[in-house]
């Protein structure tokens, strides 16, 4: 394995402790001022914490372009599957039961390619949790059915990684523009662009944005 395979991210806290949260909050507040009135504005930030591994590959999956509720509702009957959540006993499950509780057909076939890859020896979660966000999301996307998005949320949620920032996510997009005071909303490249500055707090950064966005809409509605 080549040397910076197995840099991990280590050195800085996870994101799956309010401490954790807080020590890479106070660190980029002190690094971007700009982002200290959002922070102000949103109080405290906590984690947010899903199955790890396979099992929290299946709930990013799961939730792939689906409103909360629908996912949640979805992931309820899914989770109640004997052996829905280990590799070995997830390719024992027939498509017509997947899909029965609300699975697509492609959700149930890029489940299917995770699985086979972590009992063929292709993937190793705990090995990808812990490397730096680059090789991380170049890892999984690498799986049939997993793009960024899913990479980045299944790392930042499920693997507590500390700096991954979705940049996709209308969410983020739409708080980056309100809370920045951006003239516009900012388009993805752009968003990754401002993002990388604040490497290595992504997380925490995107958190935040989650945080704000959920405030300005549920306050004021500026970002609906």
């Amino acid at each position: 394995m080549p040397l910076t395979s197995i840099l991990t991210t280590e050195a800085t806290p996870r994101i799956d402790t309010p401490e954790g949260v807080a020590w890479h909050l106070d660190t980029l507040v002190g690094l971007v001022p700009a982002l200290a009135p959002m922070r102000q504005a949103v109080g405290t930030v906590l984690p947010r914490v899903n199955p790890k591994h396979f099992a929290g590959m299946a709930k990013v999956i799961c939730g792939q372009q689906l409103s909360v509720q629908s996912a949640a509702a979805i992931w309820g009957r899914f989770e109640a599957l004997p052996g829905a959540l280990e590799p070995e006993t997830y390719l024992g499950l027939s498509e017509d039961i997947v899909r029965g509780v609300g699975f697509s057909r492609g959700k149930f076939l890029s489940l299917r390619a995770v699985a086979e890859a972590v009992l063929g020896g292709e993937l190793d979660f705990a090995q990808v949790d812990a490397l730096p966000a680059e090789e991380a999301i170049g890892r999984l996307v690498a799986l049939k059915g997993v793009g960024p998005w899913t990479a980045e949320v299944y790392l930042l949620f499920c693997a507590a990684h500390p700096d991954i920032f979705p940049a996709g996510d209308l969410a983020l997009l739409k708080a980056a523009h309100h809370g920045l005071g951006l003239e516009a909303r900012p388009s993805i490249k752009e968003m990754i662009d401002i993002a990388q500055k604040w490497s290595p707090h992504r997380s925490a950064a995107a958190l935040l944005f989650w945080r704000y966005f959920a405030r300005m809409r549920d306050r004021e509605g500026v970002l609906l």
